[in-house]
């Protein structure tokens, strides 16, 4: 996941493949494909930006707290707790008692019940049928013309 790290920081308009890739691309793991997911939706968020600006600095606010004060019940903060932070999909914010409480899943675990919820919950969609007949029939050419090599070979 990593080494997609300078084709992301250049701007790389196209990148064909990456994500669940184990050993060079010669093995995936559906596990690795949400964690890298996972890693991909963090490089976004942090490439889109932060805007700065009175209203996101709330500075009057951090006055109204003053030192040794917090601000988890200041109208600024309830507005925006909830939607102010990359939500992760298989990382965990947990305390480390909260999380042996809930389990204690690693993130290959958590990454293990994503994809298998993702798959139950998988929904085809949906084609026109003139498209889907075409691509049957492209198909059922491919394989007459794959098994016939294969014979000759």
């Amino acid at each position: 996941m990593m080494s997609l790290w300078p084709a992301i920081l250049a701007r790389t308009n196209f990148v064909y493949q990456g994500a669940g890739w184990v050993e060079g691309g010669l093995t995936t793991s559906y596990e690795k494909l949400i964690i890298d997911v996972e890693c991909l939706a963090m490089m976004e968020a942090l490439l889109n930006g932060y805007e700065v600006n009175d209203e996101t600095l709330a500075l009057p606010y951090i006055d109204q707290v003053g030192p040794g004060g917090h601000h988890f019940d200041t109208e600024h903060t309830l507005a925006r707790y909830s939607t102010a932070f990359y939500n992760p999909l298989v990382s965990t914010r947990l305390q480390y008692a909260n999380w042996v409480e809930a389990g204690g899943l690693d993130a290959a675990q958590r990454a293990h019940q994503k994809w298998k919820e993702v798959l139950k919950n998988y929904e085809e969609p949906k084609l026109d049928e003139g498209v889907a007949e075409e691509m049957r029939e492209f198909i059922a050419k491919r394989k007459e013309a794959i098994g016939e090599s294969a014979l000759t070979a």
